[in-house]
């Protein structure tokens, strides 16, 4: 079943509504969930590439977490090691994971279902050993320190509120692009190869190509995160990257609505707060996000986001004026 389409001016309300939300959210909060928030902005990048990889494109990915830290550490290296300006070395983690995502993509993207999905599982786990194991380069389980902050001219963004403005430019601005793609000729050919690859190829679109494309274009938006990451904590370990990352990810984007590139806001979200319920439970997040992500996929196989707009849509039609008065008369 197929969600109405809001018309171009209650599109626009609503996005207006939400900018105007988030640009005094932080006024409300105290410094913990200002925090929180510059979290979420982040992983909701991440998100958005995999909503587009997994729910537009129909492949499965569980290797983001590379990405993530390939922008990460590129951009920690860069800065921290070699004294490189952060914007330039922003740019340099986004070319540098692209380039490398493309190289592994070109192979990886003819792989389908399951053995994509190990594969994808296989060079997360690869690019964790990596990070942990190159300490040369990435200081190893140390980590590498002494990062500075992103500044434009005098404008340092070492606090949490401007650091918070900073994200959620970003994040805005990158689900704008995946909105357009969506709605664009790409996504209308990225739908029909997640529907059917074959028939896709069969009127002309180029498969193999379109894969790559999308799944560069995810790789770019982690590690756009993952620059973002660093640059706020001004320090940088590779536990953050290990494969139950990559879990919560993809919990988050089916949680929010594979389909569903604005959705990936609110399951993030959800899944942040989740997780830092339960931070004092030890291995059991692992437990409780896997059963999560079974019990969405089985009873809400949309996602919860889009299942919550279904129903306030449906409650709406029904509180209008008028909606009664549609139903056939019925005759005695």
């Amino acid at each position: 079943m197929r969600l109405p389409r809001l018309s171009l001016k209650a599109a626009w309300i609503a996005i207006g509504i939400v900018l105007v939300v988030l640009a005094a959210l932080p006024w409300f909060l105290n410094s913990y969930y200002v925090g929180i928030a510059i979290f979420i902005g982040i992983q909701s990048m991440v998100t958005v590439g995999l909503c587009l990889l997994i729910g537009y494109t129909g492949q499965v990915s569980l290797g983001q977490a590379a990405f993530y830290g390939i922008g990460a550490y590129v951009s920690a290296i860069l800065t921290a090691t070699y004294g490189v300006n952060p914007w330039g070395a922003i740019i340099a983690a986004a070319l540098i994971t692209g380039g490398f995502a493309y190289l592994i993509g070109i192979p990886i993207m003819r792989l389908r279902g399951n053995y994509l999905a190990m594969a994808t599982l296989g060079l997360g786990i690869i690019m964790y050993i990596v990070f942990r194991e190159a300490a040369q380069f990435t200081g190893g389980n140390t980590g590498i320190s002494g990062i500075p902050y992103i500044s434009i001219g005098g404008l340092v963004f070492d606090t949490d509120m401007e650091y918070y403005y900073l994200v959620w430019v970003f994040c805005i601005a990158v689900m704008f692009i995946a909105q357009n793609i969506v709605n664009s000729r790409t996504g209308r050919a990225l739908r029909a190869i997640r529907d059917n690859a074959t028939a896709a190829e069969a009127i002309g679109i180029n498969v193999a190509q379109l894969k790559v494309r999308v799944f560069v274009l995810s790789a770019v938006f982690a590690s756009l995160a993952g620059s973002l990451y660093v640059h706020y904590l001004t320090y940088i370990s590779p536990q953050p990257f290990d494969f139950s990352f990559s879990v919560r990810l993809l919990l988050m984007a089916v949680v929010g609505g594979l389909a569903s590139i604005w959705g990936a806001i609110f399951g993030t979200t959800t899944v942040t707060f989740l997780g830092d319920f339960l931070h004092g439970f030890g291995e059991l997040d692992t437990i409780v996000f896997g059963l999560v992500l079974v019990l969405v996929m089985v009873f809400l196989p949309r996602g919860l986001w889009v299942h919550l707009l279904a129903y306030l849509r449906k409650w709406g039609a029904r509180r209008r004026p008028g909606a009664r008065s549609k139903a056939p008369l019925r005759r005695d």
